[in-house]
């Protein structure tokens, strides 16, 4: 009965629909920038699109469509929205590039002599057009099902 409910519900299912995709993405398109398959990009942060994006862009605009763009709800998935784009391409982002410094400063640092700390990870973030390219695939995720399930 839960699973019926969960697989019904159209805004659900469009926001993990724009995010199992974005990730889905990430693998083909580090492949056209790097020329070499990374199949850990499926499970990671970073990359083209944004997983972020899309998720609570597609979420958002579900709500609109299937809730009404009049309503609260629309209200608080569009305020989401905002705050986890902003982030994913600027907070994050700017944590990553500080990572990066970071790991550089150790490396010059300690050249030659084998450290046990890891490295940070690096890409924390998105650069602005993984952002967009995020918040255009949930939109068209939520648009497709709509007009597929409505």
């Amino acid at each position: 009965m839960i699973w019926n409910q969960l697989i019904t519900n159209r805004i659900l299912v469009a926001a993990l629909v724009a995010w199992f995709l974005a990730q889905f993405l990430k693998v083909p398109f580090q492949f056209l920038l790097h020329h070499k398959v990374n199949w850990g990009m499926w499970l990671d942060t970073g990359g083209m699109p944004s997983s972020h994006s899309a998720l609570v862009t597609s979420t958002m605009l579900a709500t609109g469509l299937y809730a009404g763009f009049n309503t609260p709800v629309f209200a608080v998935a569009l305020a989401l929205a905002m705050v986890v784009v902003y982030d994913a391409g600027g907070v994050r982002r700017q944590a990553g590039m500080h990572a990066e410094r970071i790991n550089l400063i150790i490396n010059e640092l300690f050249s030659g002599q084998p450290i046990s700390e890891e490295n940070l990870k690096e890409v924390l973030g998105h650069t602005p057009i993984e952002v967009i390219g995020g918040v255009i695939l949930g939109l068209v995720v939520s648009w497709g099902i709509w007009n597929f399930w409505h």
